[in-house]
């Protein structure tokens, strides 16, 4: 009886602290078989952080430089799995960091496994939330971003790659705009996917914050895309295209472009609709904010200011009856650049 609830799949663990040394014991074995075993079980005990701090603190770590360059495509994707169990936790993520392992981790990128380079994203967008893990990963952005390319790549791993490349841009936007970045963004702005859709708009938010940045923007034409991505139904998404609107807006050509495409409507539009229940009202507070402070920078330009002097009401009732302070200084502040008289 006590036989047919054993896992062939799992290797037995020891009792207490003997059971991680005795499984990465077992990882030295030069049969396949028996090494798989032993990460699918370590891989369980990695939900335990008493276990995650033993495998670090142990200086285990460093052992599975080995197996991410094993010949057994399942033993490299096992441990990719174990290095993202790793990095559910901040104390996994600093000692990633601080180890030899992302070289060959960043190698696996193009490996022939599906399920271990998706794993491989995971744990690369685990690190990039941290901005420590960013600056580290901000020499990896050129090979990201070529991976950007592959149209053939599955949903979820394209949107990890997105992520991950926003939370590296966010630290410096200059690789990815050197690896023509704006381009391969713009491109994604209309994909199918609301998800990829969503983390593209993000990262082009990233993107657009230097001034190079807002200059591509302009010249690639993302703007008319943008704008179309404001009357989105999913709130993220047009926060995300208002975000870089206001940021491109900064720009002598952002603003004509943006008063070519008629925006300030559309605009306004968002800034009649985010009043309504508290709860839909505080999941929008970004898009308001953002649409605020667009509509601000397109009133520095003369036909901006004469449009948005004929709606002065809508600024004015926000700037006074808003009850959130960040929204209601945004306006006050949209109210003063749109009444100025030189």
């Amino acid at each position: 009886m006590a036989a047919a609830l054993i896992d062939p799949s799992r290797a037995p663990v020891a009792f207490g602290r003997r059971a991680v040394p005795q499984l990465f014991e077992e990882l030295q074995q030069p049969e396949a078989e028996r090494r798989l075993p032993a990460l699918a079980s370590l891989c369980d005990l990695m939900h335990d952080p008493e276990r995650l701090y033993q495998t670090v603190n142990g200086g285990f770590l460093e052992q599975l430089r080995v197996l991410l360059r094993d010949e057994d495509p399942s033993v490299r994707a096992k441990t990719c799995e174990l290095l993202h169990l790793l990095t559910a936790h901040s104390f996994g993520r600093l000692s990633l960091l601080a180890s030899s392992l992302l070289p060959p981790l960043s190698e696996l990128l193009d490996d022939p496994s599906s399920s271990c380079r998706r794993s491989v994203h995971r744990v690369l967008n685990r690190l990039a939330r941290l901005p420590a893990g960013a600056e580290a990963l901000l020499t990896l952005v050129p090979k990201l971003m070529l991976k950007l390319r592959q149209e053939d790549e599955e949903e979820e791993v394209q949107v990890l790659l997105l992520s991950t490349l926003c939370c590296c841009s966010r630290i410096s936007a200059l690789p990815a705009l050197a690896s023509d970045g704006v381009v391969l963004m713009g491109k994604k702005l209309s994909h199918c996917s609301l998800n990829i859709r969503r983390e593209a708009a993000a990262a082009m938010m990233a993107l657009s914050v230097p001034e190079d940045g807002k200059r591509r923007v302009c010249e690639e034409q993302v703007l008319p895309v943008l704008v179309g991505l404001l009357q989105d139904g999913d709130v993220e998404l047009q926060a995300n295209a208002a975000g870089v609107i206001m940021n491109t807006v900064i720009i002598t050509t952002g603003k004509h472009q943006c008063l070519e495409l008629n925006v300030i409507p559309v605009l306004l539009q968002l800034l009649s609709d985010g009043q309504e229940e508290e709860e839909r009202r505080s999941g929008r507070k970004a898009l308001v904010l953002y649409s605020l402070r667009a509509l601000t920078a397109v009133a520095e330009a003369p036909e901006g200011r004469r449009l948005l002097l004929e709606q002065l009401p809508l600024l004015v009732r926000r700037s006074e009856a808003e009850e959130d302070r960040d929204i209601r200084r945004a306006a006050q502040t949209a109210v003063k650049v749109v009444t100025w008289t030189p």
